[in-house]
């Protein structure tokens, strides 16, 4: 080894010692006789001192060095002088002063920051990502993603499961995304596909009886991209036979509590054991299958209330079925005069415009009670509406209400909307709360009134909830899926469902999700006569574990806890992919690309 010790190894029990260390220049500071160097490894940083007096070889070298060379160092730990000790540091006790340094690679100036975290472009981050996977913010996140991954899997085994790998290629089929498609150069005119996810392979592996498998699995999605997404994603996926619904949930908490107090104690957990919501509480109360429950700021139906109002649009809506929902922003009029309040409502409008919102109305509460409230539709409602609504909704001086309604499917998008926009102007959300939850209950179905047909609300192998079995022959609509999704912070962590295992029950839910039996024999074939041969009840669920990461480490993005990531539209900037393939490449296929494709590009 080029090293006794890593950067962030020495304490004071090592002074007197002899040592060598290797790493990069995080920072130089020539004081003449002096020369300081910070040397970086991934495991911290060490001061070293060259001196010119007494060690004179090793200081004329000092003097050639620059940020980001790789050096190595032997010297002697000592204890630092009286007032230079710097207690941010691990090693901040000690430096090693330099009996030879060697230079082993030199570096020209990076074309971003390493040593500081400044505020960088993102395009010149991805561009030279060998670079910035050297800041220490990011070996944290990488490194913090490993102890994630194999604390999941010590768990997992310490529990009778067994890690599993299913192919990365196989048949294209619908998963609810895009497939990205390989061409097989060996059955000319075929394809695999990249798996979203190994959903049919893990059912496979219950009927082949392994009862409890789980798989890192690499999974590969060609729809747009966000924050939270990547075509190649990692995923945490387990399937368990013999189990009800419970019996999941109650492992995959029992994990999560495990990884949050091993792997980030400092955060704080808002319940314990984990909060439920059906899927209608949650799309009721906080218009999103996936809330963030940090934060307060819950919408509160006041139809009843808002119907009998002078305002006509709220009459007319809750006459059409239509909802009125309220959000409280507490204290957030009493912050603002009357020209800022007009201005930051109608920012707020403007911003649910966007999500098909035709409107906002709001009453701004005053801090004096004795005074008029504020609003364009105050004046509405009478006293005694006035106060069944401030009561309904628990308003107090200073509190701004906002009102919406409009089709159910609006509103919800409204209440996502401009909760995340009022936590992030009122100060809400607290980094450090890791606010987990189940949703359960999901519909089992979602009408397509495009198609005229109902389509999966996760995926067609979910099974109905067993008192609802009836409702796929009489009401569909109605019929609730053993779907679970666990949530943290406004993101969905994992989802899963109880599976279905008969065959028969298999073949009912395809009509009804508009496929034939012939088309659905050839895509699921397969999986269909595997039903014929004795299968466990079973269930599981899959985990993003980048997004994951992203949360524990309290990143804004996937991009940042993923080593290689993608932009956000697919491309690899360091590597230049995707790129065009040689014609003798695309020949072997039998590929012919359109000509007009390539004149554009």
């Amino acid at each position: 080894m080029l090293k006794t010790h890593n950067c962030g190894e020495l304490r004071e029990e090592h002074i007197g010692e002899s040592v060598t260390l290797a790493g990069w220049v995080n920072r130089r500071r020539d004081q003449g006789g002096l020369i300081f160097i910070d040397l970086r490894d991934r495991w911290g940083m060490t001061q070293v001192v060259a001196d010119a007096d007494g060690t004179p070889d090793a200081h004329a070298v000092a003097e050639q060095v620059r940020n980001e060379y790789v050096i190595q160092i032997e010297g002697k730990v000592r204890q630092r002088p009286d007032g230079t000790e710097n207690p941010e540091l691990a090693t901040g006790a000690i430096d090693v002063v330099a009996d030879t340094i060697t230079i082993l690679s030199k570096s020209k100036t990076p074309p971003i920051y390493i040593n500081k975290e400044d505020r960088m472009d993102e395009t010149m981050r991805m561009q030279y990502r060998y670079l910035d996977l050297r800041r220490p913010s990011m070996q944290n996140n990488i490194i913090l993603r490993h102890r994630i991954v194999k604390f999941i899997r010590d768990y997992l085994d310490n529990r009778g499961f067994v890690e599993i790998e299913t192919p990365i290629l196989f048949k294209t089929t619908p998963e609810g995304a895009r497939d990205f498609l390989v061409p097989s150069r060996l059955n000319p005119g075929k394809f695999y596909a990249l798996p979203q996810s190994p959903q049919q392979l893990k059912q496979l592996l219950m009927v082949a009886g392994y009862e409890r498998y789980f798989q890192i699995a690499r999974c590969f999605r060609d729809e747009d991209l966000r924050g939270d997404r990547q075509p190649e994603f990692t995923q945490l996926d387990l399937e368990m036979s013999f189990v009800e619904r419970e019996d999941v949930l109650q492992l995959n908490e029992g994990l999560v509590l495990a990884l949050v107090e091993a792997l980030v104690p400092e955060k704080k957990l808002l319940s314990k054991p984990l909060r439920r919501l059906t899927y209608t509480e949650a799309m009721e109360t906080y218009g999103t299958d996936r809330p963030d429950l940090r934060y307060k700021l819950e919408a509160i139906d006041v139809s009843d209330i808002a119907g009998k109002s002078a305002f006509a649009p709220f009459q007319q809506n809750v006459a059409d079925g239509k909802p009125v929902k309220v959000i409280r922003a507490p204290g957030m009029a009493g912050q603002l005069s009357g020209t800022a309040l007009r201005k930051v409502t109608g920012e707020l409008e403007t911003l649910i415009r966007d999500v098909g919102a035709k409107g906002l109305g709001y009453i701004a509460m005053p801090l004096d009670e004795t005074a008029e409230v504020k609003g364009p539709i105050g004046n509405k409602f009478t006293v005694e509406q006035k106060l069944a609504l401030f009561e309904r909704v628990g308003a107090e001086p200073g509190d701004l209400l906002l009102f919406t309604s409009d089709t159910r499917e609006i509103v919800y998008a409204v209440v996502d909307k401009l909760r995340r926009e009022l936590a992030e102007r009122l100060g809400l959300i607290d980094p450090q709360l890791l606010a987990f939850c189940w949703v359960i209950d999901f519909p089992l179905f979602i009408w397509d009134d495009e198609a005229q047909r109902w389509d999966p609300s996760q995926h067609m192998f979910t099974a109905p909830m067993p008192e609802d079995l009836e409702l796929l022959d009489s009401d569909p609509g109605k019929a609730r899926g053993t779907q679970y999704d666990l949530v943290c912070n406004g993101y969905e962590i994992g989802g899963g469902s109880i599976r279905i295992h008969d065959r028969e029950l298999q073949e009912k839910i395809f009509p009804l999700i508009g496929q034939t039996m012939e088309h659905a024999t050839e895509q699921f074939g397969h999986i269909l006569e595997a039903f014929e041969y004795g299968v466990p009840p079973h269930g599981g669920i899959a985990w993003g574990i980048d997004r994951l990461a992203m949360i524990f480490a309290g990143a804004p993005n996937i991009r940042e806890v993923i080593a290689f990531p993608k932009t956000q539209t697919g491309a690899d900037i360091m590597a230049h992919a995707p790129s065009y393939a040689e014609p003798g490449q695309l020949e072997e296929l039998h590929i012919d690309v359109v000509a007009d494709v390539l004149e554009e590009a």
